[in-house]
């Protein structure tokens, strides 16, 4: 699992029940609870979340070959 920073406790810990997200910007990360204390904790984890890209042209028109 991953480790955070309480605030609360003022120590690092593990995060309890973390649930990865997905933040308004792309960015990826995980929020969960202290184990010790209960306080939400929130990391925010490197890099960008994968942009999905469709397989096929979006206009569904192909190109006549010449």
């Amino acid at each position: 699992m991953a480790e955070g920073y309480c605030f609360k406790c003022k120590a690092k810990k593990e995060i309890v029940e973390a649930v990865e997200e997905i933040m308004k910007n792309g960015r990826k990360a995980i929020k969960g609870k202290c184990p010790t204390c209960g306080a939400v904790m929130f990391k925010i984890l490197g890099g960008k979340a994968a942009a999905v890209t469709p397989s096929e042209p979006a206009s569904g028109q192909q190109k006549p070959s010449a």
